[in-house]
């Protein structure tokens, strides 16, 4: 076959299944044909992929997507193989909300890439990470920090050394929105959304971090519930397994209704949400199970999230992380070829990135780019936090 003749028989496959999408998902779906991008691709580069299932290879196959594999979810600095880290995470919301997306008819390519996307500007150490970095962000003048805005910044802005990934608006939006932390009993997407849309969003959310957000497609509102299902019962498993809690802490109100096993919790959650969101122009949970999981939310926070024994690096943390940020501040006013920030991140950056970022901005990209173990490495050994058991 000539490779003319080549090209055209894969146009005309991917074009079937863009037809086969309209045939079998449901009226309130986001096809692929629809899928927006910032710049137009030359059909060389896009092939014969369908818009999202393209997006989802371009963030399997960026540089940040690598670095989950070494970026703790909730507990860190423990001696545990089996503690959940991000990359684990990822996979089990995108397996958690492809499985809700199959029997909504929705897009389960959209799914999986604004799921494998959404925690992908995650710092290190998770949440006390992110935390410390958006002090010092805030101080510097650059809005705060959040790693789902920075999850933006890097498939955007940063990868491809500054070109970003040119992925689409529904991917991008659905990993903005994500919030899996806030909880919603019906999520309704908010359509008409634009890429100033998505730009005001940012800014917004940089200078007023409660600023609610609301995805544009229902698969963004898919993983945004997926993410809470995911990592509760997954945390209640990680604390028992490291006798921060005992199973018989769980609240029974919660037991009774949800279970007290990450698999239980899992399948009754995700059966629950299908049957609510089923033909509906939203994704939805009962009352009853809404509210056992805003219980199960509060005892985690109480008894896990903010538990003296897994803080306590907390302070030896922020002071790394205070130190790393002034240090490549100052290398970046100095000009310091020999530092990390020079030969480990800006190494061939394009001018334009280079050109449209305060120092501070690619000090955030730097840091917040790191893994646990690289973060450590870079710790001056005599404040180098020992990893212990608990």
């Amino acid at each position: 076959m000539e490779p003319s003749e080549t090209l055209t028989l894969l146009a005309d496959l991917k074009a079937s299944l863009n037809d086969r999408e309209t045939a079998l998902f449901s009226a309130f779906a986001a096809p692929s044909a629809r899928a927006l991008r910032r710049e137009p691709e030359e059909k060389v580069r896009s092939g014969y992929r369908q818009a999202y299932a393209l997006d989802t290879d371009r963030i399997m196959h960026s540089s940040a997507y690598t670095r989950y594999i070494d970026k703790t979810q909730v507990f860190y600095l423990i001696r545990n193989d089996h503690i959940t880290h991000r990359v684990l995470h990822v996979q089990l919301v995108s397996k958690i909300a492809r499985t809700i997306g199959r029997f909504l008819g929705l897009n389960e390519d959209l799914i999986e890439a604004i799921a494998l996307g959404h925690d992908i500007g995650h710092t290190p150490f998770g949440h006390d990470g992110e935390r410390h970095l958006s002090r010092l962000c805030a101080a510097a003048g650059i809005g705060h920090f959040l790693h789902n805005v920075q999850s933006i910044q890097f498939l955007d802005r940063v990868e491809r050394k500054g070109r970003g990934w040119n992925l689409s608006l529904q991917t991008l939006d659905g990993i903005l929105c994500h919030d899996g932390e806030i909880h919603n009993q019906v999520l309704t997407p908010q359509r008409d959304k634009t890429f100033e849309t998505l730009h005001s969003d940012i800014e917004r959310k940089k200078a007023v971090p409660e600023s609610p957000l609301m995805p544009m497609t229902l698969e963004g509102c898919v993983v945004r519930m997926a993410d809470t299902v995911a990592y509760i019962g997954r945390d209640l498993e990680d604390a028992i397994r490291l006798n921060v809690i005992k199973r018989s802490d769980i609240p029974r109100d919660v037991s009774e209704m949800l279970g007290n096993t990450n698999g239980t919790i899992v399948y009754n959650l995700v059966t629950d949400i299908i049957h609510r969101s089923h033909e509906q122009p939203h994704i939805a949970m009962s009352d009853r199970v809404s509210l056992a999981l805003k219980q199960l939310k509060t005892f985690n926070l109480e008894r896990i999230y903010l538990n003296p024994v897994i803080k306590r690096h907390a302070d030896a943390i922020q002071t790394v992380f205070d130190l790393l940020f002034e240090t490549y501040m100052e290398d970046l006013r100095q000009g310091n070829q020999r530092s990390r920030i020079f030969s480990g991140f800006l190494s061939d950056m394009s001018d334009a990135y280079i050109q449209s970022h305060q120092h501070a901005e690619i000090v955030r990209d730097f840091i917040a780019g790191m893994t646990d173990r690289y973060f450590l490495l870079q710790c001056p050994a005599a404040l180098r936090p020992e990893i212990v058991d608990i």
